[in-house]
């Protein structure tokens, strides 16, 4: 198991829980909004917000963070994320926002302490990059976008 040390930003409500897993399976921890004054921010469709989670994280060398939506709020609202999945690399030490976009028709209520997306730890590989004259060939080639059918 990979332990992510975590601490509350200054400020921070530390009474909103700590990244959890619901569910015993569950691969995404949730996370919690954790606003300034414990109040609310309402996203208006179309709108996009970096929301606080007070924490900042302590990733384990070779590994990454990945922040992703929630789908009960995707599917509810529409509310995701805009660079899904976000990364989290393991050298950085600065809060630990999420940025929430509404894709939804109505405004969207986020209060303290609403859990706003999930984060999945995940191994990194890191690859060394190589200048070469040609790449070797493949049945699919150079097809790109739909090259391989519909079906």
């Amino acid at each position: 198991m990979v332990t992510i040390r975590v601490i509350h930003d200054e400020g921070a409500d530390r009474d909103v829980p700590l990244p959890s897993y619901e569910t015993s399976g569950a691969a995404g921890a949730d996370i919690r909004a954790n606003l300034p004054d414990r109040g609310m921010l309402t996203l208006a469709p179309g709108a996009r917000a970096l929301v606080p989670t007070g924490l900042r994280i302590e990733i384990p060398a070779g590994y990454e963070v990945q922040i992703r939506p929630r789908s009960g709020l995707a599917l509810k609202h529409g509310i995701t994320l805009p660079n899904t999945p976000g990364t989290i690399d393991s050298d950085y030490r600065g809060p630990l926002g999420v940025i929430l976009l509404n894709a939804g028709l109505e405004p969207v209520a986020v209060n303290h302490g609403d859990r706003i997306a999930q984060m999945v730890v995940a191994p990194v590989l890191q690859a060394q990059f190589e200048l070469a004259d040609e790449l070797s060939g493949t049945a699919r080639g150079a097809g790109g976008f739909g090259s391989t059918g519909t079906a």
